[in-house]
This record gives C-alpha cells, structure tokens and sequence, in this order.
C-alpha cells in the first residue's frame, strides 16, 4: 500500500511543542485517478504569502490546521529545539494550540507561499 508522510507538531504533557511523523494510508479508495487516502473533514481554507525575512519567536497555532507548501519552505524548531526544514510540496499538521508552541522561520530568504486547512471553527 502506497503511503504519504505528514509532520505533525503537537503540544506534549510537559507543555512543549514535539514533531512526530504521521504516515497517511493511500489505495484506501484507489481508483483509475490515483491513489487515494480516506476522507478528512476540513472547516475551511486559507491562502498565506509569508516574507523572505519571516522569523517568528514561539508562538501557538491558531487552530488544528493542515499546512501545505506550494513553494519556498520553513524552518520550524520545537521546544526540545529540534529542527526540521519543511519544504515545497510538504504537508504538516499544527496542533500545539497551548503550551510553549514553536518558531517558524523563512528559509534563504525565500517568499513561501502556503495553504492552510482548517480543522476547527474560529
């Protein structure tokens, strides 16, 4: 079976935001198109062009939200200072709505341009 990482960034019991990858099962409903995962209720979406010379000290996500690349890519770093470097064509999933949150950072000075997929209702 085919399958498609997603990053998650979540909030820990020690109220520190962590990275743990999540593997998105394909061929659930393959068909002639491709190959394709269950479905996943969304709430909305949002279109973003964040600056080359965004640098963002630790903050929350707003809200349960899938984030996908189009171009560009950041830089996020998590409370154990882990860092990881999501690039264009990548999907990662915000969920540190409390805690400590992360920092997100514009990387080689690069616009990214990105969608955000809300799960939750604002």
């Amino acid at each position: 079976m085919q399958t498609m990482k997603v990053t998650r960034i979540y909030t820990g019991d020690d109220g520190q935001s962590h990275f743990e990858d999540i593997v998105v099962e394909l061929g659930v409903n393959a068909n002639k198109t491709g190959q394709v995962s269950e479905r996943f209720d969304a709430t909305g979406l949002i279109f973003r062009e964040t600056s080359g010379n965004y640098d963002y000290d630790f903050h929350n996500a707003p809200r349960r939200q899938y984030i996908v690349n189009l171009d560009g890519a950041v830089e996020i770093t998590v409370g154990s200072g882990e860092k990881r470097v999501l690039s264009a064509g990548e999907v990662f999933l915000a969920e540190d709505t409390t805690g400590q949150g992360h920092i997100s950072k514009a990387v080689n000075g690069k616009i990214r341009h990105s969608l955000f997929i809300t799960l939750d209702n604002d």
